[in-house]
């Protein structure tokens, strides 16, 4: 039980970090003065990290087991949280793209670490339920980081930024200083939180599991050598990547797009805590009915469909309801990453470990579909970015129904 409740900690120090980008990108693009592509760097520099850290995550997690590992991310996570105090202080916009990127690479350390762990914990075809329960942790960290940070940045932004239009150039400067200097509060109170993290952990005595020696029938009629001969692992990293993609598409572009929809900023940075909450009602229906109503691949397979649903919805409607049809997407998303994970790394066996850095490094879709998401909003319209995400929903409903059944 122990573990359980240490993981999922960590679980909602995911979520809390990670949805803070749905409110860092409108409140720096108001700070720094971006458009739309360039302030989409926000998810870039936080989820490429994935991408590149991955392998030397993985080696990491080899070298130091999981309790060290996952003690190491935090602090590196802290580290990443320090600088974004000199980047309000001097309202570098480059300061706080390395100091999301710092910390998307100890997020990588945690999640290399963690999915696994809470994989490997318990009977494979409960694992969804398991990733689910965590899913909550993360969902209930994802809701209140946007309201919280949102309240401290995002106050009184409609004003702030028919003000700064009026106003001369030294004191347009001074009024986006005096804004840039709002996000120290929130991250000096990240950093000290991280560091007891990492302290309480690598003092908790977290149990080491032996993955490295499990094998399974299939995987010792076959002598497989490589990482590479698992296709439906291969398919799995790809379906990961666009998931990923499309989740923060989902939570980080809304703020944004409700006010492209003529709703004031407001109310608008409430709108990613909605998508969140969504997302919520979808774990809390996986804990309950996977696996003993649903499988694992039937609810990828429900997941896809009701996201191309939900997707055209948004493109064909306007306004608040165009807003909810996006914030439902975090609900098709929730039972997506708790039913690829375990289908992508069944049957690895001592593979497991390199298996999940793969995976990890397939959460850099969300570095780069936002990014292509901020590119077609300048170039077409933010609803017609929306576009982007249907092939993606299409992709992951054929691993669900065949992609990951692929052995050879």
């Amino acid at each position: 039980m122990k573990p359980i409740v240490i993981i999922g900690i960590l679980f909602f120090v995911f979520g809390f970090v990670t949805w803070l980008g749905s409110v860092l990108i409108p409140y720096l693009r108001i700070a720094c003065e971006l458009n739309n592509f360039q302030s989409y760097l926000v998810a870039f520099s936080f989820y490429i990290s994935y991408m590149v850290m991955a392998i030397p995550c993985g080696w990491v997690l080899k070298k130091t087991g999981y309790r060290t590992a996952i003690s190491l991310g935090l602090l590196i996570m802290a580290l990443g949280a320090l600088l974004f105090i000199p980047a309000a202080l001097t309202r570098r916009y480059s300061l706080f793209l390395g100091g999301l990127f710092v910390q998307g690479t100890g997020l990588a350390i945690l999640q290399t670490a963690s999915n696994p762990y809470i994989t490997i914990l318990g009977p494979r075809e409960s694992a969804a339920r398991r990733i689910s329960i965590m899913g909550i942790c993360n969902g209930i960290a994802g809701v209140l980081a946007p309201i919280i940070l949102g309240a401290v940045t995002l106050k009184d932004a409609d004003i702030i930024q028919q003000n700064l239009s009026r106003l001369p150039g030294l004191q347009k400067t001074a009024a986006l200083e005096a804004l840039a200097h709002r996000a120290i509060l929130p991250y000096s109170i990240i950093l000290v939180t991280l560091v007891l993290l990492a302290v309480m952990v690598f003092y908790s005595g977290l149990p080491e599991p032996d993955d490295d020696t499990t094998e399974t029938p299939r995987e010792t009629g076959t002598q497989k050598t490589s990482i590479v001969q698992y296709p439906h692992l291969l398919l799995g990293v790809v379906t990961l990547f666009l998931y990923v993609g499309v989740e923060v598409i989902a939570g980080d572009t809304i703020i944004s797009y409700g006010a492209s929809q003529g709703i004031a900023l407001s109310t608008a940075k409430f709108f990613t805590s909605c998508t969140l909450v969504s997302m919520l009602v979808g774990y809390m229906i996986g804990v309950i009915c996977i696996p003993k109503y649903i499988s694992q691949q039937r609810t990828l397979t429900i997941s896809a469909v009701l996201g191309i649903l939900l997707a055209l919805g948004a493109l064909f409607s306007h306004g608040a309801l165009s807003v909810t049809f996006v914030a439902l997407l975090g609900f098709a998303n929730s039972l997506m990453w708790p039913s690829i994970w375990p289908l992508a790394i069944a049957d690895l066996g001592r593979f497991t470990r390199s298996g999940s850095s793969l995976l990890i490094m397939a959460i850099g879709g969300g570095a780069l579909l936002p990014l292509a998401y901020g590119r077609l909003a300048d170039v077409f319209s933010p609803q017609h970015a929306y576009w982007i995400v249907v092939p993606c929903y299409i992709c992951i409903w054929y691993y669900a129904v065949a992609g990951h059944k692929i052995r050879t």
